[in-house]
């Protein structure tokens, strides 16, 4: 993994290490990374195995253990010290990790001497993946990487949308209502470009609040008027991208974000810039033999600057 991610989410951890008890939300985190806030939950994951919302979570937690074990503090001044927004919301989130309310955890102590060594492995077992900061170089896979990733530039694209919010998986709804307005105004894929744009990070949205928009490019002084079909019209930032080509099934297309987050991204010379990523459409999958979508994957990126 290159240095500087790992610096970078090494600087995040330390950070909530030392601020648990103190209200920390993604656009703090994402700034004390310095990471894109928009892709910042993306890369944490990523790299650290578990998301940032978890990680403070479990970070709290493991504290609020120490404090009932070895404290006679109040469990309502716990629930303060380690930065929960209230007792029960404290009491809730231990019950759902331990299987035990606070004062259980307390009560236990107090009757059995060994309780404090169950405590530990269960620690253990919340404490999320600390391999992320190892540093490898393989050279294979470098190249391979290089040989997939083509670096682009790309200009401003004026479109006409239609938003679907719900699952990923079920993106054909607006697809469909978009492709009967485009072949009324001619608008056909030989000539203009299909785009979707995921807009929600499965990692932090519910699968069925997320929002996606299909999109197809204008052509130069197309006429925004009303139309029976409602489509609103937007324009998509132009920049340099990484295009990552995809032909697999739908269900697995999160894959392809998994791979470039995961695996690129942190070991090449780019960080994430703040705009989302655009899938361009290549086929239709109902026309596909084998029922497989081909999409180029266009992730916004920007040189990384190392401080």
């Amino acid at each position: 993994m290159n240095n500087d991610y790992k610096d970078r989410i090494d600087r995040v951890i330390k950070y909530i290490e030392e601020n648990r008890n103190q209200r920390l939300n993604l656009d703090i985190l994402a700034a004390v990374s310095n990471f894109s806030k928009y892709h910042f939950t993306r890369i944490f994951t990523s790299i650290v195995g578990v998301t940032p919302v978890a990680f403070v979570n479990q970070e709290r937690l493991q504290k609020a253990v120490h404090l009932l074990v070895e404290t006679n503090t109040p469990i309502l001044e716990i629930s303060n010290q380690c930065g929960f927004e209230s007792a029960s919301s404290f009491n809730a989130l231990f019950k759902k990790h331990y299987n035990k309310t606070p004062s259980d955890v307390r009560n236990s102590v107090r009757k059995n001497s060994n309780f404090s060594l169950h405590l530990s492995n269960m620690q253990e077992e919340l404490s999320p993946l600390q391999d992320y900061n190892r540093n490898r170089e393989n050279q294979l896979l470098k190249r391979a990487w290089e040989n997939m990733i083509t670096i682009k530039q790309l200009p401003e694209h004026e479109v006409a949308y239609v938003r679907h919010v719900g699952s990923y998986l079920d993106t054909h709804v607006a697809w469909d209502k978009l492709g009967r307005w485009a072949s009324q105004q001619g608008l056909t894929p030989n000539k203009h470009h299909f785009i979707g744009i995921s807009l929600d990070d499965g990692n932090l949205v519910d699968e069925f609040a997320c929002r996606y928009d299909a999109c197809v490019t204008l052509p130069s002084g197309f006429e925004r008027h009303e139309h029976k079909i409602h489509v609103d019209f937007k324009t998509l930032s132009g920049g340099m991208y990484a295009l990552y080509p995809y032909y697999d099934t739908i269900d697995r297309f999160v894959l392809a974000y998994q791979n470039v987050f995961n695996l690129w991204l942190p070991n090449s010379e780019y960080d994430a810039d703040d705009s989302p990523c655009l899938e361009f459409c290549m086929n239709d999958p109902a026309k596909d033999k084998e029922g497989k979508c081909k999409v180029d994957l266009y992730i916004p990126i920007k040189k990384r600057v190392v401080v």
